[in-house]
């Protein structure tokens, strides 16, 4: 929105007006408005949140210091996602197909997770939202995405051309710094399923190859499978997230981590300079998301401020599953979408304890006439805190496990 404006000031020369056609400039400003705008009308919310006793009802599971935080004003995730829109709106490109959906995603996601705190909250129903209804909201963006991503001739991906032999082509350049000639190897933008693969030399995987045996027909039934890999990882990312939102901060902090390190994968792939030296996909206009993304980075730590230990608000379903679905759809569009599991690491052991506890439950009841379980409780977290682990403790540790995986990710640019 701002955008505009500065175009025009420094079409009149006004001091500094340049700076606004800085990717970097306008992300650290997004990080700076984000952290302020979520610290500033952060305390005026939980007020009305209180106001309308509007308060997390709390079952008793027997953990530690769990009932004091019955009446915690909840639906803290508005915080958040006002956080991460207004700074987006003001320094980020709006033409930008990548923004768009992610600000689709924001709202969508944040609309299905209000719904279900809407439910629990005024309507007096635990359950929330139907499951059902989650995942239809979830495979329903998982849609929009993978058909925006076909359609859109705003998409594509820079390949190297090869020849018949399989050799690249060359072309000779002239450098923009020296001056001087210089072979360049030689690349077109086109459609693509590809995506990359960790800890390989050729890091490149394409959908297509999966789909061998039907030919040269096989392309627009990659897209089909492409999509159904969309929709699995934002509807499992989403959950993941929403599971781990369940000790102060926890959630916040690992959303942050996770998001700082994709927002550094965002800006290199969509750099030809940087992607070229670092032999990583290119991605044309795909940098623009780290506006984006610092405002999802700047509204997670200014979350944090009321969210810590012990928390003034939470974020309930709004924000929780907004969190993830943004983490899951932002991954896919710079294809690092296999390294969610890696990344996202604290989501996904999380979503799998859960499914280990369900599923030995139901197995040795049907075996041998009574549940059993794997951990003293799930999700994960809860099992930590049966054992006897302080809250932040628990809290601080999961962060220091999500900085090590978020280290390995970046890692893996190098690690060929």
């Amino acid at each position: 929105m701002l955008i505009p404006l500065f175009k025009y000031l420094e079409s009149l020369d006004f001091p500094g007006a340049q700076m606004f056609n800085y990717i970097m400039f306008r992300s650290a400003m997004a990080v700076i408005v984000a952290l302020l705008f979520s610290t500033i009308i952060g305390k005026k919310v939980i007020y009305t949140l209180q106001r309308q006793q509007i308060g997390e009802d709390i079952r008793e599971l027997g953990l530690e210091g769990q009932m004091q935080k019955k009446g915690t004003p909840t639906m803290g995730g508005i915080i958040i996602l006002a956080s991460i829109l207004l700074p987006t709106v003001l320094f980020a490109k709006l033409d930008n197909v990548y923004i768009l959906l992610m600000i689709i995603t924001t709202v969508w996601l944040g609309m299905i997770g209000f719904a279900d705190d809407y439910i629990k909250v005024f309507l007096k129903d635990k359950e929330g939202l139907a499951g059902r209804f989650k995942i239809m909201g979830q495979v329903s963006l998982g849609i929009i995405v993978a058909a925006t991503l076909y359609i859109s001739s705003e998409v594509s991906v820079r390949e190297k051309i090869y020849d018949s032999n399989g050799k690249p082509k060359t072309e000779v350049g002239i450098n923009s710094e020296t001056g001087q000639k210089e072979i360049r190897q030689m690349t077109k933008e086109m459609k693509s399923t590809k995506t990359t693969l960790p800890f390989i030399k050729n890091h490149e995987f394409d959908y297509k190859a999966l789909l061998w045996f039907l030919g040269k027909g096989a392309e627009p039934w990659a897209w089909i499978l492409y999509a159904i890999v969309m929709i699995f990882i934002i509807t499992a990312v989403s959950n993941g997230a929403n599971l781990t939102d369940g000790l102060d901060g926890l959630a916040t902090g690992a959303s942050a981590i996770s998001g700082a390190t994709l927002g550094v994968f965002g800006y290199l792939g969509g750099n030809i300079i940087y992607s070229g030296y670092l032999n990583i996909m290119y991605i044309p206009n795909s940098g623009e998301l780290t506006v984006f993304m610092s405002a999802f980075i700047g509204a997670c730590i200014g979350f944090l401020w009321y969210n810590s230990y012990p928390a003034q608000v939470f974020m309930g379903d709004t924000g929780s599953l907004a969190l993830g679905g943004i983490l899951a759809v932002f991954a896919i569009i710079i294809r690092k979408e296999i390294l969610i599991p890696l990344l996202c690491g604290i989501f996904l052991i999380e979503n799998v304890s859960v499914m280990i506890q369900v599923g030995w439950f139901k197995y040795t009841k049907r075996k041998y006439g009574e549940g059993r379980r794997v951990f003293l409780m799930a999700p994960l977290h809860h099992h930590f805190q049966k054992k006897g682990y302080p809250e932040p403790k628990i809290v601080t540790r999961f962060w220091i496990v999500g900085i090590i995986l978020a280290v390995l990710t970046v890692v893996t640019l190098k690690m060929r």
